[in-house]
């Protein structure tokens, strides 16, 4: 048996996987650490690398003395992370200022000086806006976006910045702090927008370095998913609890991996990821790009596929809102209880499923921290559109978790107009855990929802199957497929979907008709 670990490295929390790979995947225990998200009244979106690495030595330690195996046997680790994080660090591998999250939007005057200046399309500089689409197959056109978290830190931390030696991703910094070696994994590479995927010159492209501004010394060696990037120091290896020299292979992001723990491996697959953030994806053999819509076909884990790329930043984190601020009292989410009885969230959606289609005529926009796609606007903000005074609550959770789904819909819509979806979609991320949510979301999108065996760990899953495709256990990242079942399938409800049409026209409508608004409000705030 081939025993290996993965490393799921969320915004709020690390999730610790003990995989046995051999003829299938299976999952013998899994523990997890949470640490803080920092947000900052600038925009700004932070986290403490240090925080991410204790966690995994703790939970590292707590896995293998829960599961009784042994670090001999540990033959392999990998990682499935957050993307488009900025860790820059010095010759040592000391970040030079705490790292700053995909989500960190402080940078909008480096954006407007980088690109949103002159002839504009899509909010991007024309000539600017070309090359990138024809060098990258994208466009730095948010200003979540990494290099305008770079260029923020040159601006306003010179001294930081003049130390710093590599730029990194969350996952790739942790493999520095593993095996000693600055490296980037080619999804990750991609996600930067600095590196240029035209056939025979993959790679880092100096002219849009050039274009951006951004020293290519700080670049580091590029690296495919399935690599061994090397083995565990010494030190790294006391610290986790694990056998010096344990191979410690590329990974990759939650975009490129989720998917494939998914088993949606192959041209014309589709899911859909509901955790703190929220996605749609869909496999594609070509690069395309929708600038209106913000969606882009982006490198993943696979040679010579890409994932059709369309997020929005809080789909989960929603819910948790939900659970934080307006659950209590009607529902008895903190009576102790019904809290040492059943999981918070299983309440929520109790609450919800009693709740009518439509929530009486309440919508949620769920754009708590702005949005990317199919609109980019960080000045978005959430609101409840059609209380009343006979508004419950439990409409109003429902409400919230019908606007993730309408959102979710509106994004897969927005890919049908440049590739076809697929009609059967693999729903994967804690939201799947929740009957009452993966039947909502077929009767919303009008498609056949499906869902696999721990839903919520399947990043883990993609970052075993491409370590043990490393290894040579597995033969090809698409045969990957044939060990991800589907273990649950939901209809859509066609009366149902007929009473959702009517409201996600009105929830499509929100965001143009309170766009200025939502501009006023933001400069108030700022003035």
């Amino acid at each position: 048996m081939n025993y290996m670990i993965a490393y799921d490295i969320g915004t709020t929390g690390v999730k610790t996987c003990l995989f046995e790979v051999d003829r299938s995947i299976r999952l013998l225990g899994c523990t997890g650490e949470n640490y803080p998200l920092y947000i900052l009244e600038n925009g700004g979106a932070e986290q403490d690398a240090d925080d991410w690495w204790n966690a995994m030595c703790h939970s590292t330690r707590e896995l293998l003395s829960a599961t009784g195996i042994s670090a001999e046997k540990i033959e392999g680790i990998s990682f499935c992370s957050q993307m488009q994080g900025l860790i820059l660090v010095d010759k040592d591998g000391t970040p030079i200022h705490r790292p700053m999250s995909y989500m960190d939007q402080r940078a909008k005057e480096e954006i407007r000086r980088g690109i949103a200046h002159g002839v504009q399309i899509a909010g991007a500089n024309i000539i600017k806006l070309i090359k990138s689409l024809i060098i990258t197959g994208a466009v730095s056109g948010s200003v979540k976006d990494p290099v305008w978290k770079y260029k923020w830190l040159e601006a306003h931390e010179s001294d930081n910045f003049s130390r710093a030696y590599r730029w990194l991703d969350v996952k790739d910094y942790l493999i520095s702090r593993c095996t000693g070696r600055f490296t980037m994994t080619e999804d990750s590479a991609f996600a930067t927008l600095l590196y240029d995927t035209r056939p025979g010159r993959r790679g880092w492209s100096k002219t849009i370095c050039n274009m951006l501004g951004v020293n290519m010394e700080h670049l580091p060696e590029i690296i495919r998913s399935t690599d061994r990037v090397g083995g565990l120091t010494a030190q790294a290896a006391h610290e986790l609890g694990l056998s010096e020299g344990t191979a410690v292979f590329g990974g990759g992001g939650d975009s490129s991996l989720i998917g494939m723990g998914a088993g949606c491996v192959n041209t014309g697959d589709t899911h859909i990821y509901w955790g703190t953030s929220g996605w749609v994806i869909t496999v594609t053999d070509k690069q395309q790009v929708d600038v209106t819509a913000m969606i882009a076909a982006i490198v993943g884990a696979q040679s010579g596929k890409f994932n059709y790329f369309a997020e929005m930043e809080t789909a989960g984190k929603c819910l948790e809102w939900a659970k934080t601020h307006l659950a209590q009292d009607e529902i008895g989410l903190y009576a102790t209880t019904q809290a040492a009885e059943r999981d918070p969230y299983d309440l929520l959606t109790h609450a919800a499923a009693g709740a009518p289609v439509g929530s009486g005529g309440v919508i949620f926009t769920p754009w708590l921290h702005g949005n990317r796609c199919p609109f980019e606007d960080p000045n978005a903000t959430g609101m409840f559109f059609g209380l009343k005074l006979d508004t419950t609550k439990a409409e109003m959770i429902r409400a919230v978790l019908e606007g993730v789904c309408y959102h979710l819909r509106w994004m897969l819509e927005s890919q049908d107009k440049k590739l076809k979806t697929c009609d059967s979609i693999r729903f994967v991320g804690g939201g799947a855990r929740s009957d009452v949510i993966c039947q909502m979301l077929a009767d919303i999108t009008g498609r056949r929802i499906e869902s696999v065996d721990n839903p919520q760990n399947v990043g883990s899953v993609g970052a075993a199957a491409v370590m043990a495709v490393g290894m040579g256990i597995i033969p090809s990242p698409e045969s990957v497929q044939e060990f991800i079942p589907v273990t649950r399938t939901y209809e859509p409800d066609a009366k149902k979907h007929a009473q959702y049409d009517h409201y996600y026209a009105l929830f499509r409508d929100l965001y143009p008709a309170n766009r200025r608004i939502y501009k006023k409000s933001s400069q108030k705030k700022e003035a």
